[in-house]
């Protein structure tokens, strides 16, 4: 890997541990594989180093985009973790609602539906803890 790119992954895991959380980051990391490193490598380069630290967007801006289309795609499981990085971002409950039945009008009810009902969960996750 060049120079470049091991600077822009290593600013993208820095963007990355910030808006997920170290431990819900090293968590992940320890689940890496030889198979997987590559790809986890990709993703830490170009999602979060040329992507989440590009100027013009903020963080929370970023997320409240990446909530509609990971809703939009009915990706649960990744939704799950963005909608934790959205809430460390700034971003409130109630704009979360408000993403979510605007998804539902463009994407389909039930791809808000699925949004809402991943939402609820972290929510209540998140006020336990």
């Amino acid at each position: 890997m060049s120079t470049r790119n091991e600077t822009l992954r290593e600013q993208g895991l820095e963007v990355r541990r910030q808006v997920l959380g170290k431990d819900r980051v090293a968590a992940a990391d320890r689940s890496v594989d030889d198979f997987l490193r590559p790809f986890r490598e990709f993703v830490d380069e170009y999602c979060w180093g040329a992507i989440w630290t590009r100027p013009g967007l903020g963080r929370k801006e970023r997320s409240l985009i990446n909530l509609s289309m990971i809703a939009a795609l009915n990706r649960s499981h990744e939704l799950r973790i963005h909608l934790n990085g959205a809430l460390n971002n700034g971003v409130t409950p109630d704009e979360i609602r408000e993403i979510f039945m605007q998804v539902a009008v463009y994407a389909g009810v039930p791809a808000g539906l699925e949004a809402m009902r991943v939402a609820q969960e972290v929510l209540a996750e998140r006020k336990k803890s």
